[in-house]
């Protein structure tokens, strides 16, 4: 019961495309049309870092199918902005957690996973840093939670980089070499995925509270 109430909005969201991860997807997409793309992209990468659920791989895959030539540019802006979001997700776990990071925390009904996190950060913060940057686990959660308990910034800094940069480019080195089929998949399936998404969200929060 205590998990299904820590992961109600991602269910609320994903369990209903039409209404929830479905129209935000599709006004994310938008901006890849437009001449605002390369900032759209920067911006969605540095805000999901901290409180947008929306992650920029949707905006990385639009954009890199329509110029593939550039996929290492578009991971790069990628990743940039997500760690500099996450650095921005740490400054407000250290100086505005109370105010902003509370209400963040709560909107998702995560609460109890900001003391696992701690938990994980006095094991070893450089690794929950990277599991948290390269998977679906809630990497907002990571950063905030980095600065409550103030986990040196060089390691949510580097293990940031390694992880998001990992993930972001393997997702566009992918769509350079399969193109549309990729993007048409996503768009076939899109319903399918978002369960599988959902899927893997919870087994990374099973993971992380098995490993308690």
């Amino acid at each position: 019961m205590r998990l299904t109430k820590n992961l109600s909005p991602f269910i609320r969201i994903l369990m209903l495309p039409n209404k929830g991860v479905r129209r935000l997807y599709d006004w994310t997409l938008k901006w890849s049309k437009t001449k605002y793309a390369k900032l759209s992209l920067f911006l969605l990468a540095f805000i999901e870092s901290s409180f947008f659920p929306i992650p920029p791989d949707v905006l990385l895959i639009a954009m890199t199918v329509s110029n593939r030539f550039k996929w290492w540019i578009f991971a790069s802006i990628t990743t940039v902005g997500s760690v500099l979001g996450g650095i921005f997700g740490y400054y407000i776990g250290v100086a505005f957690f109370e105010t902003v990071g509370k209400t963040i925390i709560n909107f998702y009904h995560l609460g109890d996973l900001v003391e696992i996190v701690g938990n994980k950060y006095e094991q070893n913060s450089f690794l929950a840093v990277f599991t948290a940057a390269f998977t679906p686990i809630p990497y907002k959660v990571f950063t905030i939670a980095g600065g409550v308990f103030k986990i040196p910034l060089q390691d949510l800094i580097i293990a940031s980089i390694l992880g998001r940069g990992g993930r972001f480019f393997l997702v566009a080195a992918a769509l350079r070499i399969f193109g549309k089929k990729i993007s048409n998949i996503i768009e076939k399936y899109f319903d399918i995925l978002s369960l599988i998404f959902m899927t893997l969200i919870i087994i990374g929060f099973l993971l992380i509270k098995m490993l308690k």
